[in-house]
Formats: C-alpha cells, structure tokens, sequence
C-alpha cells in the first residue's frame, strides 16, 4: 500500500538540511529503484523552485511498504530525522486515485 510521509523542518533548518542531503537522498533513490517511490521532495518556504536562503519548511514522501508500522519506521530512520532537520514526521495510509 501507499503511505503518504510528511514532514515539518525546525526553523533555519537549511544548514542541516544540507548536512544529510546525500544521506536522506540515497534512501529515496533506493525506494525509487524498486519502484516503491511515487513521488517525493521538499516544501520551499517561499513561492518558488529555489528558496535560496530562505529555505525549506518540510518534505512530502509517496511511497510503498508492507505496512504502516514498515513506513513508520523507515521514516523514523531517515537522515533528516537524526541531524534535526524535521520537527514533526506524519506517516498515513495514501489511496492513490488520479492520475
């Protein structure tokens, strides 16, 4: 089943960001290469592509697991989570219907 990963940054939270960005990447690019990745990336904190400075205010991951206890735990296990990137992470079950 599809789960659907949300995740809110801490304030500031760019340098921390860039800290684990190959890390958390590596993780996504596995997902993706077994096909269990519908779609992911990060929120900007301003209306546009590149935030610069002003950053990012949190992730959303589409992805698929066994369970939701499986999803739970591969997000408590992401590299944002141990740098102090993510505030809050929310993992709910996704039914996806379009397209």
């Amino acid at each position: 089943m599809w789960y659907s990963i949300v995740s809110e940054d801490v304030k500031n939270s760019l340098a921390l960001r860039s800290q684990a960005r190959t890390a958390h990447l590596a993780r996504l690019i596995a997902l993706k290469e077994q096909g269990r990745l519908l779609v992911a990336g990060p929120q900007p904190a301003i209306d546009n592509l590149d935030p610069g400075e002003a950053g990012f205010t949190g992730s959303l991951i589409i992805a698929e697991f066994n369970s939701l206890e499986d999803a739970q735990h591969w997000a408590e296990a992401d590299p944002y989570i141990a740098a102090g990137v993510y505030e809050t992470v929310t993992v709910k079950p996704f039914k996806k219907v379009l397209p």
